[in-house]
């Protein structure tokens, strides 16, 4: 009976790790942007520019207004 038991809870846990991959597969498929996958050029730049001292700063929506129309 004993190892029936540890058998049964074996099996129990391979079909809750099964169940947690499909899970995140379906999520990943579902969730995924109607756009697509974003160009890797795009990131490479975005997170080299993130990373540079900034060129403007504003202090209030009326510089900022100002800083876009220049």
């Amino acid at each position: 009976m004993y190892n029936t038991q540890i058998a049964t809870k074996n099996q129990i846990n391979i079909l809750l790790q099964e169940v947690k991959t499909l899970r995140s597969a379906v999520i990943g498929w579902v969730g995924k942007d109607s756009e697509g996958a974003y160009n890797p050029r795009f990131i490479k730049k975005i997170l080299k520019v993130s990373t540079e001292k900034p060129m403007y700063s504003f202090k209030n929506k009326i510089n900022f207004l100002q800083i876009l129309k220049s």
